[in-house]
């Protein structure tokens, strides 16, 4: 079919207009119409295909900015979700630490104009125990009631954060140091009302250390200051709430140069341990040592366990020290067995931490080490606080049982410092129990003390557990034991702490009999030179 020519006429200016719209359109100025004539010719057809075309076009741009705008929205809020969560601890839903540090560096910035921002730290003190006793359900409902009430206790403009595990953190805007001490003190009471976790009524108590703001002091400054603080609060005693001083810091500082010198006295091997006998009182023999651990420091000389182990469970020595201890003490008990005359009862007594408690590794480590010195299981006595083995969780019961299959000895250690029904010891996986030195008394009121210690042994005894009884320092004290059916003891008067060396066939003959006896004909000992 033959193509119509499209004739314009010179005068009409349509063509050009078409043109001049084609080229807007390209620009991007899609509001570009070009009206049609009256023509009705082709050139109109022409241009409403370019009108219409336009039409389009615009539609779709605005509905891909439509789109483009949802978009970015979805993207905006999502981003600021993802900032929020960022900034947030998932369980209680308050601020951490990276969101702490963030607003602590703006109120810093900001106190010339708004005041000084003053920070509190706080630590739950009875937290481990909890997750311990009652499981970490019951220690995360805590953690949200902790939550609740800081929020509670403090205003809108203030910033409540947790750090991480049972640590706290309160930035107070504008508040002097009687106002944060007092905002501290209102927060420890609010803490210690009764909260209900796993069906058990807990009171929790805190440590709070404060400080506040000077200038040009950054946020990492003020929360050195504030931790300083609260470590001071938790190590004093009866004081719940400690304001930052540089002395503090001092102590801290203090601190950390002994920790890192114990971790290097253990790594050194500057640890050995002292063995102190066990005697039975019915005959004086001697049945068994328990190993005391000390630190031969080269400058202090002898250093005794009370004066490190509370630092050594601190930085987290306490697993690898109790585990030199256990298998220090067998490599010992193996020499004696092959070059000494033991009592066949001999036993070697060893303390073992809730920490080491709470290592999977600990009854293998045992069967490993029993059978690496080829030693009866019965030979090894494992003495455990009396707290540990009443409060312990599925972990430890499961150990206590692996061990007394095994063959173990297990041993309550410092009975009577923690509890005072012993309705319990008929369920415990026990065989004996040490009855702590502070029952006895001092030497001068044993003989008050006799109906209190009597009636404590039968009880013991009704449970059918063997007793010991530590801190025996005066013949007399031996003699009322002994007299009351106390299986062993454990003292000074019976003998002093010895390093291996001194446990010779020598040391060992000094255990016959019992002086302490009436009618055996022995002279009187002076306190603790019975054995050396």
């Amino acid at each position: 079919m033959d193509r119509i020519p499209l004739t314009v006429e010179t005068t009409d200016t349509r063509l050009a207009e078409l043109v001049d719209g084609i080229e807007k359109i390209a620009s991007g100025q899609l509001t570009t119409r070009i009206p049609v004539s009256c023509a009705q010719d082709q050139l109109d057809t022409v241009i409403a295909g370019f009108n219409q075309m336009a039409e389009e076009l615009m539609t779709s741009q605005a509905q891909l900015e439509a789109r483009v705008k949802t978009r970015t929205a979805m993207l905006m809020d999502a981003f600021r979700k993802m900032e929020l969560m960022a900034l947030t601890d998932p369980l209680t839903q308050l601020r951490n630490r990276a969101a702490l540090e963030t607003v602590l560096e703006s109120s810093l910035a900001e106190s010339a104009s708004n005041g000084a921002p003053a920070l509190l730290l706080l630590d739950l003190n009875s937290f481990k125990s909890i997750n311990d006793t009652l499981g970490h359900s019951a220690g995360d409902t805590v953690l949200k009631v902790v939550a609740e009430r800081l929020k509670a206790s403090v205003r809108k403009e203030d910033t409540v954060a947790r750090l991480g595990g049972d640590e706290f953190a309160i930035v107070l805007q504008n508040t002097p140091t009687e106002r944060a001490r007092q905002v501290a003190t209102r927060i420890v009471v609010a803490l210690a009302q009764p909260v209900t976790a796993e069906d058990t009524e807990l009171s929790i108590e805190a440590s709070v250390g404060i400080a506040v703001s000077k200038p040009d002091d950054s946020a990492t400054d003020l929360i050195l200051y504030a931790d300083t603080a609260m470590y001071a609060a938790k190590n004093k005693a009866n004081a719940k709430v400690v304001v930052f001083s540089p002395r503090l810091l001092i102590a801290r500082q203090t601190y950390s140069a002994m920790a890192a010198e114990l971790q290097n006295a253990i790594d050194n091997n500057e640890m050995v341990l002292h063995y102190q006998p066990i005697v039975e009182l019915a005959t004086g023999t001697l049945v068994g040592v328990e190993a005391l651990i000390r630190w031969q420091h080269p400058r202090r000389g002898l250093v005794m366990p009370g004066e490190f182990i509370g630092l050594a469970d601190e930085i987290g020595a306490m697993a690898g020290l109790s585990a030199w201890v256990l298998q220090t003490a067998l490599a010992q008990l193996r020499q004696w067995q092959n070059t000494l005359e033991l009592d066949p009862r001999f036993t070697m007594r060893v303390n073992i931490s809730a920490t080491q408690l709470q290592r999977p590794e600990l009854l293998d480590d045992v069967k490993r080490l029993l059978m690496a010195e080829k030693i009866d299981p019965a030979a090894l006595v494992l003495e455990l606080t009396e707290y540990s083995m009443v409060t312990g969780n599925e972990w430890d019961l499961y150990s206590f049982r692996g061990l007394r299959n095994l063959g173990v000895g297990l041993s309550i250690d410092d009975f009577g410092t923690g509890y005072s029904s012993i309705s319990y010891l008929r369920t415990l996986p026990v065989d004996g129990v040490k009855l702590d030195k502070s029952l006895i008394g001092d030497p001068s009121d044993s003989a008050s003390q006799r109906p209190f210690i009597a009636a404590i042994l039968q009880l013991v005894k009704s449970c059918n557990l063997a007793t010991t009884f530590e801190g025996v320092e005066t013949r007399e004290q031996a003699a009322m034991l002994d007299e009351l059916g106390c299986d062993t003891g454990q003292g000074y008067y019976l003998g002093r702490p010895v390093p291996a060396t001194g446990i010779n066939a020598a040391w060992l003959q000094g255990f016959r009999g019992s002086p302490w006896r009436a009618g055996q004909d022995h002279a009187p000992q002076e306190l603790g030179s019975l054995h050396p």
